[in-house]
């Protein structure tokens, strides 16, 4: 009986990315909270969908960047390859990402127009 070597899985690496995405997730959360209170302070000509800098990018960009990671080295734990698995996750974090980043930005304009209560989902109105 031959004797394949199946390659270790990156348990390291799933748990170090999965802490990357929590810190980038959470300096995520608090810019973008001060950009809207500050903006909700000053109401500035400067719109909401333009407030979306650099400074909300990098975070937003490392969290995205760590749960590719996370995502392939998850995929490696059940036997895939390394290649396999980051052919698999790129494409679906880069389309989750997009599809988050571009809801955000419908989120802001509809906060710039109507107020936190065009926000409000409890309500029926």
């Amino acid at each position: 009986m031959p004797n394949f070597p199946y390659p270790e899985p990156p348990y390291f690496l799933l748990a170090a990315a999965f802490i990357a995405a929590i810190a980038s997730g959470t300096a995520f959360y608090a810019t973008l909270t001060q950009l809207v209170q500050a903006w909700s302070r000053n109401r500035s000509t400067r719109s909401l969908s333009q407030a979306r800098g650099m400074e909300l990018q990098l975070p937003f960009l490392g969290m995205a960047g760590a749960i590719c990671v996370f995502l392939a080295s998850g995929l490696q734990v059940f036997g895939f390859t390394v290649f396999i698995s980051y052919v698999f996750s790129f494409p679906l974090t880069i389309l989750t990402a997009w599809l988050v980043w571009s809801q955000l930005g419908n989120l802001l304009m509809q906060l710039q127009r109507g107020g936190s209560k065009a926000l409000d989902l409890d309500s029926w109105e």
